[in-house]
């Protein structure tokens, strides 16, 4: 994982301000060229970038500053804070977000590990809130939320318009407490509403079992303890009689690409490429190499994904299919392949920045697009009711015949 980085927060120096009207309900105001002196801002020139004039933001600063209505009641800092808000929103990229220092607190909290919450990775398709994955044994799996599922209000509060951050920060809760999720999915007429309770969230790694010498793996998520589970289920794997393997990414929302990384070394050459970062503004392109035996480089395989897979699972299914030829089953993945750098601020404010995109071996994006199954397989929610699983059949089936 990368460091966080430290960088000074770029202030602007004051220039003229100048009030035009266009029509009812607005007046003519200061002259073009007048001056007037900004208050409640520092630092105004420091770090200023030599090619930027900002003389409009502090403009429009000055205005507020003197006209609003209620200008004694202003929050210069939290001003600031509007302002970074809208800069970071114009780039249209719903992972790189800004986080004011209570923010930035709560989530650097949520990254540590147990948290307290319904157990959901979501992301933004479209400009709609989407459940990316419900995470194992989790509440929300529990009350039945799904994968590619639209959250069309969050208890009182629409989703429309909002950031991936704010969503999270309401959907996350105290263990005990109840949120409300209208959900609108395919095959639904209306949105229904869901009651989940909150509780501490707690997800296992992994879980395998022989099916008939294939060895079924499900990877849930990759976590920092999923390497040393996985090393622990190999070696039973490779005990027990398997000649085959079917690892099941299905509603895996990612994590950490060195565990990615690390577990693609059990099923490729070493040296092989796991995945590139592709540095577009740069011009320039790092590819990360497997490490590792290949002990299930001979195993013939085949791997299950739907839309709730996502990120680092998206990662290890597209080296598999491009350095093997291994094919794919179920649905087209999530397409989370962006790489955020979490930049702290002097105050501890921070911007999490999107700085790069991940492609697979192949030279594929995988953001924004996601990967295609080769056997597309979909579960519709009668299978869900009635506890079948058309996918996994589908690709136990496919991989004895292999």
């Amino acid at each position: 994982m990368k460091k966080i980085a430290q960088i000074i927060f770029i202030g602007i120096g004051a220039v003229g301000l100048v009030v035009l009207g266009f029509g009812a309900g607005f007046s003519v105001g200061k002259e073009q060229g007048t001056v007037i002196p900004i208050e409640g801002a520092i630092n105004l020139t420091q770090d200023k970038p030599a090619a930027a004039d900002f003389s409009l933001f502090w403009r429009a600063w000055g205005v507020i500053q003197n006209q609003f209505a209620d200008r004694n009641e202003l929050n210069q800092q939290n001003m600031m804070y509007g302002a970074i808000s809208g800069m970071v929103e114009s780039l249209g990229d719903e992972y790189t977000v800004f986080m004011t220092p209570d923010e930035s607190k709560k989530f650097l909290e949520d990254v540590s590990g147990t948290f307290e919450g319904v157990g959901m990775e979501v992301g933004m398709r479209d400009g709609q809130l989407k459940v990316i994955a419900p995470l194992e044994k989790s509440p929300a799996q529990k009350a039945g939320i799904m994968a590619g599922d639209t959250i069309v209000n969050i208890d009182d509060t629409s989703t429309e318009n909002i950031s991936l951050d704010q969503a999270i920060f309401l959907i996350r809760g105290p263990k005990g407490t109840n949120v409300r999720l209208l959900i609108m999915r395919q095959g639904f007429n209306q949105p229904k509403e869901f009651v989940i309770k909150r509780d501490v969230i707690e997800v296992p790694s992994l879980k395998w079992e022989l099916k008939d010498k294939v060895a079924y793996i499900h990877l849930y998520q990759f976590s920092d303890r999923v390497v040393q589970d996985f090393r622990k289920a190999a070696s039973q794997i490779l005990s027990s009689g398997a000649d085959r393997i079917v690892l099941d990414l299905r509603n895996n929302p990612g994590g950490y690409l060195q565990a990615a990384q690390d577990i693609a070394g059990w099923f490729l050459k070493d040296g092989q490429t796991v995945v590139i970062e592709d540095f577009k503004a740069e011009g320039k392109q790092e590819p990360y190499a497997v490490e590792g035996d290949g002990a299930f480089l001979h195993y013939p395989m085949v791997v299950l994904m739907n839309q709730g897979s996502a990120s680092a699972s998206e990662i290890l299914a597209g080296a598999i299919r491009d350095n093997r030829g291994i094919m794919l089953i179920g649905e087209q993945s999530f397409g989370k392949g962006s790489v955020q750098e979490l930049v702290k601020l002097q105050d501890s404010s921070t911007i999490k920045v999107t700085v790069a995109r991940w492609l697979t071996p192949k030279g594929n994006q995988i953001d924004g697009k996601g990967l295609k199954p080769d056997i597309e397989v979909k579960i519709t929610e009668e299978d869900s009711v009635q506890g079948k699983d058309p996918q996994l059949e589908k690709a136990l089936e496919v991989v004895k015949d292999l």
